[in-house]
């Protein structure tokens, strides 16, 4: 399928639908494995955008930040892990809720 076939609004609508199920999921889940995909799901979104917008304007833009989008994806899931790795460790559980207790 050759993306000038298909109008740019669809583009947009399916962008606005993954960044609203990402959001949805960051508001109302307390795992935070389910975090971290829903994060992604709103970075994807946006790399959605971004390329969308690059071929109507005809510029390769938007899909060098698309690349530099998926790279800090790649090191946020990194860093996300590590940080859900220490969590599971210490309250054997990944429920971002239980380590509301270490505040001051």
């Amino acid at each position: 399928m050759v993306l000038s076939s298909v109008p740019a609004e669809y583009y947009l609508l399916l962008s606005a639908a993954v960044f609203c199920t990402g959001l949805f999921g960051i508001l109302t889940r307390e795992n935070a494995l389910m975090f971290l995909m829903s994060v992604e799901l709103m970075l994807n979104a946006a790399n959605i955008n971004l390329v969308a917008f690059s071929f109507y304007w005809g510029t390769l833009t938007g899909q060098v930040f698309t690349l530099f989008t998926m790279a800090l994806a790649a090191a946020e899931v990194a860093i996300g892990i590590g940080i859900i790795l220490v969590l599971y460790r210490n309250f054997d559980d990944v429920d971002v809720t239980g380590p509301t207790t270490l505040r001051w």
